[in-house]
Parts: C-alpha cells; structure tokens; sequence
C-alpha cells in the first residue's frame, strides 16, 4: 500500500537536503520525487526560490527516524501518524480560491512567480490557484501593478496559496491545451541568392571570347614583294 506524500513535498526535499545526511533514493521515496528530481533540487537547477520546510517541526518525521536512515541507506523513513485528525475539506469545483486574509499579501508574489516560470498558464488558470482578479494579473504582467517595485517572486505552494497537486494539474493541462509547432517543411531560397549563385557560376564556367587577330597590311605588302623578286629572277 502506498504511502501518503507529505506536506508540500519540494519544500520537504529541500529542507531534507540541507539539513541530513540522507541519500537521494530516502528523499525521493519519502517526498514523493523522482531521484533525478531530488538530484536537481540538490544541484540547485529545480525548486529555486522553494524555503525548505521541516518536517520535524509539522510532525512528519522524528529526529530519531532521520538519524537511524541516515546510519543504514536501506531505512526508508515513513510519516508519523498525526495525533489529530484534520479533516480535509473538499475544493469548490466553481469559483476562485478563497485566500485567508493573512495570506492576500503574498498574492502577487505568488502571480509574479507563475508568469516566470509557468508563462504556459492562462489567466483563469492563475485565478483558480492563487484566487485572484485577470485586472491584477494584467497589472504584474504590464509592471503596472501599485507596488511592482518591491514584488518578489515565490512559489504559491511554499506560501500555501496552491497545492503542489493542483500547480501540477494546471501545469499538465496548459501543456496538453498547447497547438504543436506546424510543420512547414522545406522553404525555397530567396531570389537574390538564387540569382547570385546562377551569376557565379556563369562567371566560372564561360570561356573568354578570343579576340579576332587584327591584319597586318604591311607584312602582307611586304611578303608580296618578296614573292614578285623571286620571279623576276627565275625568269632570267
């Protein structure tokens, strides 16, 4: 039987990385991830901007189970079972997010953020996440927005305005919605490389036109005299 995912499994991985000396394999397994993903994480070229969060202190983990999977590579850590139980309450399919108050603030960093790195999303994908207006996100994209000179981009699920499920959902979705490139085939070249090509090799392969020989009107005269004095003297 599977295990659940703990809460916000990146930020999870992050902390993870950071702060034990677990392999890639234990994290990967216990967040959820893809070993390749965790290695990424670790190599700073996924999750950038992600704070870590501690699973020790949300009650996912134990200090003594992170010390005894960091002694054997083989132990696979496992989320603690919660004292309370939280009941999870169901998404409205129609209508924005509802933001607590607390949380409206980080809004437009949360927007800024997923024009950055998800351009793909549409509007109305960014308002079911974060739960705001298409006005306000007009205003970031445009750096028209009130306070765009003090705005930083952070993940909305690092701040808790979306679930990492549902940036995935709208991520997959937006890809699958995208018209694949048209395939234009081949392209004539243009007429002026055509005709300079044409042009040189015209130029490379027509043999000079040789010069008629011009008629020496004194070399003629003078061979004819030379031919009547060889006369004159046979016939004497």
């Amino acid at each position: 039987m599977a295990t659940a995912a703990p809460l916000m499994p990146k930020a999870t991985a992050v902390w993870l990385l950071d702060n034990t000396a677990l392999s890639f394999d234990q994290i990967a397994e216990f967040c959820k991830l893809h070993p390749l993903e965790v290695k990424a994480i670790a190599d700073g070229d996924a999750a950038q901007g992600i704070k870590g969060l501690d699973p020790i202190v949300t009650g996912q983990l134990t200090r003594e189970q992170i010390a005894d999977a960091e002694k054997n590579p083989d132990t696979r850590l496992k989320l603690t079972e919660p004292k309370v139980a939280v009941p999870t309450a169901e998404r409205s399919k129609k209508g924005p997010r509802y933001t607590p108050v607390s949380r409206r603030q980080d809004r437009p960093n949360a927007i800024l953020w997923l024009v950055r790195n998800h351009p793909e999303l549409k509007d109305s994908a960014i308002m079911r996440l974060v739960g705001t207006t298409k006005s306000t996100i007009a205003s970031i994209r445009d750096r028209t927005h009130w306070n765009s000179a003090n705005l930083t981009p952070m993940d909305p699920v690092t701040l808790g305005l979306a679930s990492q499920i549902d940036l995935d959902l709208e991520v997959q979705r937006a890809n699958k919605e995208k018209p694949a490139p048209a395939d234009t085939g081949a392209t004539l070249l243009p007429a002026a490389e055509t005709t300079a090509r044409k042009e040189a090799e015209v130029a490379t392969t027509a043999e000079p036109e040789k010069k008629p020989r011009e008629l020496d009107v004194s070399a003629v005269f003078a061979k004819l005299k030379q031919l009547g004095g060889k006369g004159e003297k046979d016939g004497e």
